[in-house]
């Protein structure tokens, strides 16, 4: 398989190549990951033991799509739109009106605690203590009150919040600091600048504690009403959902039973209202006629007695009844007219709560009857929506205009049922006098006893009529049910919605599992070095033929100083793998370079001499680098001449460049004082000459030059060698330097280009040496065994 297509097969399986490469740091740092577990799940049942616990409380609720809530009579017109009567009955039960209705039937000003070992527990009803509360005067608010008795007689009272607010009566409050404790007997109010209580120990106890808040309405309202959460069970149903979350359940079922129970008597108060206008109109129209009855029934008893006259003749008889008749028509139709002039003056003010329906008095005009109950229900309607929305909102608006234009339409009948009324008036008093014409040819005494008992008689009819519709009116009131209903009282869920203890501790485990691992991730991702040989070799579109491992010493000629270590082993191996590349016998020129300074190619040059050396080799290292030449200080030589010299000409004889090393088989021509043009003389043919003059007297020529991509010479010297290493070194080389190579052998074509991998650590690589290393660090070389570190990723 060639190298391109080996090069390939690598791409192919990079992600699970990446996978491999990163487990392994994972699994090293499994103290952290321990670490982190314990951390997390301390925090975990921190939170789960000082949370308060907080439990959904639930109940069902049945509206009547066509009786809706607190409407009384259908209105098709304000509810076109399909469903906007529920949800506007949803918004209803859910307003701040309906949860000051509510808390009105609850004593929750006072909240009662009992002390825990990580908080304290909110109890209901069963409270060892009853605090009673005189809010005429200032309290302290929202904050905790400590209770705590010795004797059964005696308490202290303590304020152990730093600061409390304090209510006046007139609604303003501020704040308070620092209360100080006092002692009271139980049973008795007790007043102070700050509050005024009575506390009662009805639990008997000689001694306890226990601690409560005061909590004001607004406080109260404003709460309830924002935790309600209300909605449909069924899409396609009107019953309702209603739930809220409480600290306590059996306090959280106590509210929504109240809130249920207040609105059913809110809409049958509603409904109730009609009935309760018409009663007391008619008792405003009957006290007078059962004065008139009285005294008409007294006068005509006193006139039979002072005459004599018990009993009218037949001609009398016939008369009375006659002018009986006319009075009662007469009597309905004035109680219409006032009705309707009662009427026109509510219209003209707009007070339409004390409008009564026509009905309710006998007044049997259907279409006038209509447009009555359309305005009290749009009215009605307007209220509801007033409670929850401002004038300025649409339906608002709509509401307002609908009764307007009802107000109108009514308006214009009342005008033309007036005068009809009028009419009939008129035509009833004309029938009246034709008939009080025979009256007068009536004897006096009988003229006079037919006026009272006309009188007594008519007084009595309305009276009679007034009381039966005032009756009717009671029976009607008292026959109302709400339309609406509750179908499932209000039923706490046995499981806490908050905190959730499994699934804290889930989430503390998961976390405390993953956050390391997740840091090793983002470390990865983020790296810009390279760290990984495997990663090289699968980026490079050239071989890698070695890894040297790390130099932990402070002597860079490790061939010679500890031939046994690990590194040497590792310049062995790069030895070997060149061999496959240039034939044995073959005379080996080679040169080393790398991306920028610091790689390491200097290092690797001095040492791959050394190991061509003691083969026996005749080899040659040349310090090509003549701005940073670094080789004299290694076998300690002085730099005084070397390669620039006999470059720029002042000295012709090569070998006087040539110092021994001081080891067998190996020379070192320096780089010589610095020249001020060392590319110029590199690239010169004096170079070139040099170099072949050396291969008839070294079998192995090593160049040491410098980085290329800090200086340009280095790729001229390509076609003066064999092959070519370029170093890499570990945690050091940045990864684009990997594509700045791969870019310089296919735009230059560039051949025989090789690359090592330098400074690799073991402990740092997750895997041993990846096959490069030959279990470098295991013991088998005379490395010294360091102490793995597990922070090291």
């Amino acid at each position: 398989m060639s190298y391109e297509e080996d090069s390939e097969l690598f791409k192919g399986e990079e992600s699970s190549v990446d996978l491999k490469s990163i487990l392994p740091k994972i699994l090293r740092i499994w103290p952290w990951i321990l670490g982190s577990l314990v951390v997390f799940l301390l925090a975990a049942f921190y939170i789960t033991e000082t949370a308060i616990p907080v439990y959904r409380v639930s109940s069902k609720f049945f509206i009547k799509e066509n009786d809706k809530g607190l409407s009384f009579f259908q209105n098709p017109a304000l509810d076109q739109e399909t469903g906007m009567g529920l949800t506007n009955e949803m918004i209803i039960i859910k307003s701040t009106p309906i949860a000051e209705a509510t808390l009105k039937r609850l004593d929750f000003n006072v909240e009662y605690y009992e002390e825990e070992t990580f908080r304290d527990r909110e109890i209901y009803k069963k409270t060892p203590i009853l605090v009673e509360v005189d809010w005429k005067n200032p309290q302290l608010l929202n904050g905790k009150i400590k209770v705590k008795w010795n004797t059964i007689d005696t308490y202290e009272i303590s304020f152990p919040e730093e600061s409390y607010i304090q209510l006046f009566p007139d609604g303003s409050n501020q704040g308070v600091n620092n209360v100080e404790s006092q002692s009271f007997k139980f049973g008795d109010w007790v007043e102070t600048p700050n509050f005024k209580l009575r506390i009662s120990n009805i639990s008997g106890q000689i001694e306890g504690t226990s601690i409560f808040v005061l909590r004001d309405n607004y406080y109260l309202i404003g709460h309830y009403a924002s935790v309600l959460n209300i909605g449909l069970e069924d899409k396609n149903s009107s019953i309702l959902n209603i739930s809220l979350l409480s600290q306590n359940r059996q306090k959280g079922e106590a509210y929504l039973n109240a809130l249920m129970e207040t609105y059913l008597e809110l809409e049958l108060q509603k409904k109730n209202e009609i009935a309760n206008r018409t009663i007391s109109f008619i008792d405003s129209q009957v006290a007078g006629v059962a004065d008139s009855l009285s005294f008409f029934e007294n006068q005509m008893q006193s006139f039979r007695a002072s005459n004599q006259i018990f009993d009218l003749s037949s001609e009398s008889s016939a008369v009375f009844t006659q002018l009986t008749e006319i009075d009662n028509q007469l009597a309905n139709e004035k109680l219409k007219q006032r009705y309707y002039q009662s009427l026109k003056d509510y219209l003209v003010r707009e007070n339409y709560d004390e409008i009564v329906v026509p009905s309710g008095l006998g007044i049997d005009d259907p279409y006038l009857n209509g447009l009555i109950e359309n305005l009290l229900a749009v009215q009605v309607d307007r209220s509801r929506l007033r409670a929850t929305q401002t004038e300025l909102s649409p339906q608002v608006r709509e509401a307002n205009k609908k009764l307007a234009d009802l107000n109108k339409s009514i308006s214009e009948i009342l005008g033309n049922v007036d005068k009809n009324n009028q009419m009939v008036i008129m035509d009833l008093e004309s029938r009246k006098k034709k008939i009080e014409a025979s009256f007068r040819s009536l004897p006096q005494a009988e003229q006079n006893l037919i006026r009272l008992q006309r009188q007594a008689t008519l007084n009595e009819n309305i009276y009679n009529y007034l009381s039966e519709r005032r009756a009717e009116s009671a029976i009607s009131k008292a026959s109302n049910t709400p339309s609406n209903k509750i179908i499932e009282y209000a039923k706490a869920s046995g499981l806490q919605v908050s905190p959730t203890p499994s699934r804290n501790y889930m989430m503390a485990f998961f976390a405390g599992l993953f956050l390391p691992i997740f840091f090793v991730l983002i470390r990865e991702i983020l790296r810009t070095k390279i760290e990984e040989p495997r990663f090289l070799e699968r980026k490079l579109k050239i071989p890698l033929l070695s890894t040297i491992l790390s130099n932990k010493t402070n002597d860079n000629l490790v061939v010679f100083n500890a031939g046994r270590s690990g590194i040497a082993e590792g310049f062995r191996s790069l030895r070997s793998n060149i061999r496959f590349l240039v034939p044995k016998e073959k005379q080996l020129t080679l040169m080393l370079t790398s991306t920028i300074s610091g790689e390491g190619k200097t290092f690797c040059a001095l040492n791959l001499a050394s190991v061509y050396s003691l083969t026996g080799k005749k080899t040659v290292l040349i310090g090509c680098d003549m701005r940073k030449p670094k080789i004299f200080s290694e076998f300690k030589l002085k730099n005084d001449i070397g390669l620039s010299n006999y470059l720029s000409g002042l000295e012709e004889d090569y070998s006087k460049i040539i110092k021994p090393s001081g080891f067998d088989n190996l020379d070192i021509i320096l780089s010589g004082p610095i020249p001020p043009n060392p590319s110029e003389l590199l690239f010169s043919s004096s170079f070139e000459k040099l170099v072949q003059k050396l291969k008839n007297d070294y079998d192995v020529i090593i160049l040491d030059t410098p980085p290329v991509g800090m200086v340009s010479e280095t790729l001229d010297l390509l076609t003066l060698v064999d092959l070519t290493l370029f170093v890499f070194r570990q945690n050091y080389s940045e990864k684009v330097f990997i594509e700045s190579l791969n870019s310089l052998k296919e735009q230059k074509g560039i051949k025989n280009i090789y690359a090592v991998f330098n400074g690799m650590d073991a402990d740092k690589v997750s895997y041993g040496g990846y096959g490069y290393a030959y279990g470098y660090g295991y013991g088998y070389y005379e490395d010294e065994k360091k102490k793995s570190n597990f922070l090291s990723l």
